[in-house]
């Protein structure tokens, strides 16, 4: 079997997998993330390693004899962070998520220097606070003493592997989400490095997304419970393999939406998909020779959890009775609008003073039309970015969905409605990601014989399928969403 972490903004999920891909049993342990004043979002890579070994410890419990049927372990992380550790590999200070937007002086700086368009031609990203190198220069400009005792610079999931073998190393789609990446060299690129003023050896070495960095050591052993020697496959970063777990293995896989916290749509591709407007970017599949072009919005799913909190706090039902309400009522239609850009936004804007704005409101508009709001403004945020794919020649014939959004029939309705295509449910939802780890892992020890498995291992349910006149209304709609956007562009500016 295969033990699988997938680290991300909320929790580390262990997942254990047999040989032909199934789920045997699952477990989350929790952590906290430290969001303040300016942008910060930070988390302690501490608490990554207690989570990781409480749920490797309780997955292991929860199957007799597991330990020893262990052929690997493997990873799937939370993208564009940094941490950075001294030359002991401990972290100098907490480690820096996606969702921090603090270095934007930095970024600006990088922009100078190199340019937006090429940047975006090395990278297959804009230049933007929300990767890992602004956020290195940040703490090299804010925080000198901390940066002078440091030594390697990771992402969560290499962190994750370090602490279980001593190796330091990362993967393509890791690497692919820093911003310090050459995706046509496919290695880390000295012009941006340069211009940003960091040293390549702080970097760690790239490897592919399978390679066995190490294995497990003895003192890894005893607070994990795994047995010392268990091979480690280093894995990928959690955009491309939430695509593997969706089986999005190549093109004509069509396209997927990731409903969690940061909600995204993707799709597999054999080039990077370069957009004129830079409103997508390109990450690295975890499957060589592929990449991953992404539309990427800050907060998908933590809009949902916002207005859900906020309307009905306390209130263990409270998803499924506001959802069920919204499904009676108006918003957009009704002249309401929500842009969901509550941690700034990346795609399709990537301005991280944006905010979260309602639109429209009226006396009449109570709890339901909020929530209805809010889940059309989800819809119609990454609604750009799947016409940015077909724009640029992806034909999307239909969506399937990931994360726990997926989980909601009323969402999906919305969003084929919006997105004018059938949308349907993975039948991992909730596992995806840690699926789509446990087979990298397995193709790297040997266990399976390529990614295909990934077919194998999940299957779709029948699909939403969009109402014709319901789409009309919403492709119209869409341009007025837009248009909110853009006229309230220089007001987040001022702010």
């Amino acid at each position: 079997m295969i033990i699988s972490h997938d680290l991300g903004t909320t929790g580390d999920k262990a997942t254990l997998v047999d040989a032909e891909g199934r789920v045997v049993a699952a477990v989350t342990a929790r952590y906290a993330t430290d969001f303040g004043p300016g942008g910060k979002a930070e988390q302690d890579a501490e608490a990554w390693w207690g989570a990781l070994c409480a749920a490797t410890r309780e997955l292991l419990e929860s199957v007799p004899g597991a330990a020893d049927r262990v052929a690997a372990v493997s990873f799937s992380g939370q993208m564009m962070g940094a941490v950075l550790l001294d030359g002991s590999g401990r972290p100098v200070r907490p480690a820096i998520i996606w969702a921090d937007t603090r270095s934007t002086a930095q970024t600006a700086r990088l922009v100078d220097r190199v340019g937006m368009e090429a940047g975006y031609r090395i990278t297959g990203h804009r230049l933007n606070p929300t990767y890992s190198l602004s956020k290195v220069m940040w703490v090299r400009d804010n925080e000198p003493e901390a940066f002078a005792r440091t030594r390697h610079i990771l992402l969560a999931k290499d962190y994750a592997a370090y602490r279980l073998t001593g190796a330091l190393a990362t993967d393509p789609s890791d690497a692919s989400s820093t911003n310090a990446y050459d995706q046509a060299a496919g290695n880390w690129s000295a012009e941006l490095l340069d211009a940003a003023g960091i040293d390549r050896r702080l970097f760690p070495e790239i490897t592919a997304s399978t390679t066995v960095v190490g294995t497990v050591t003895a003192d890894a052993a005893r607070a994990t419970g795994l047995r010392a020697g268990t091979p480690v496959v280093i894995g990928g970063g959690d955009g491309p393999m939430a695509a593997l777990g969706a089986g999005i293995t190549e093109a004509a896989d069509g396209a997927y939406a990731y409903l969690g916290s940061s909600s995204w749509v993707s799709l597999a591709a054999d080039a990077p998909l370069h957009d004129p407007q830079m409103r997508t970017m390109t990450f690295n599949h975890v499957i060589p020779g592929r990449f991953v072009p992404t539309a990427t919005m800050q907060a998908g799913g933590a809009s949902l959890e916002w207005i859900m909190d906020v309307l009905a706090p306390g209130q263990d039902d409270r998803y499924e009775r506001l959802l069920a309400a919204a499904v009676d009522v108006a918003a957009s239609e009704d002249g309401l609008y929500f842009l969901p850009h509550l941690l700034g936004e990346r795609s399709p804007y990537w301005n991280p003073r944006a905010r979260a704005v309602f639109a429209g409101l009226a006396r009449h508009h109570g709890q339901a039309h909020l929530a209805r709001a809010v889940v059309e403004g989800v819809a119609f945020n990454l609604y750009t970015g799947l016409r940015a794919f077909a724009e640029n020649g992806a034909d999307i014939r239909q969506v399937d969905t990931i994360g726990g959004g997926a989980n909601s029939a009323t969402l999906l309705k919305i969003f084929a409605d919006v997105w004018g295509v059938p949308v349907r449910r993975r039948d991992l939802v909730d596992e995806a990601t840690s699926v789509g780890a446990a087979i990298v892992g397995g193709v790297g020890v040997g266990l399976f014989d390529g990614f295909d498995v990934a077919r194998r291992a999940t299957d779709h349910h029948d699909p939403a399928t969009p109402d014709s006149d319901a789409h009309a209304r919403y492709t119209a709609a869409h341009e007025l969403f837009i248009d909110a956007y853009r006229r309230l562009e220089p007001w987040f500016d001022r702010l």
